[in-house]
């Protein structure tokens, strides 16, 4: 199984084919392909390739899915016995990316995706609903 190691955001990601991932935010529009360039090492079926500190020439191609939010982080503060407090929340945004191509220093195909999902999920899409037959209820009158 062959696999590299990307450096982006600050962070290193292990990255096989069709690997679908969350990273920071990239600024690139939904469907588009991106390239990573700071592949810290690949490792075909029979060799290892490392960096110093990276590969020049080997990049990783990876179609972006979607830009989504992380949950909510609360931030509180509370001087005590001050009668002083702050409430702030934080969303921090990520990427979710799908790895089609990992490409060695000589253009060399490694790995390659076989399909790219592309299914973006909406809050919209439920399950079908069932259907219940309605039974007539029948009142009773009564009078005095």
């Amino acid at each position: 199984m062959s696999f590299a190691i990307i450096e982006t955001g600050g962070k290193q990601y292990k990255v096989s084919a069709s690997k679908i991932l969350e990273i920071e935010k990239l600024n690139a529009k939904v469907g588009e392909t991106v390239k990573f360039k700071n592949v810290l090492l690949l490792n075909d079926d029979k060799t290892t390739e490392i960096g110093s500190p990276s590969i020049s020439g080997a990049t990783v191609e990876a179609k972006l899915l979607d830009n989504v939010k992380d949950r909510t982080v609360l931030i509180f503060h509370k001087r005590r016995r001050k009668h002083s407090r702050k409430k702030n929340g934080h969303r921090q945004r990520h990427s979710k990316i799908q790895i089609t191509k990992i490409l060695s220093k000589d253009g060399k195909v490694i790995d390659e995706a076989k399909a790219v999902v592309t299914k973006k999920t909406s809050s919209k899409e439920v399950a079908p609903k069932k259907t219940v037959a309605k039974e007539t209820v029948k009142k009773k009158v009564v009078k005095k």
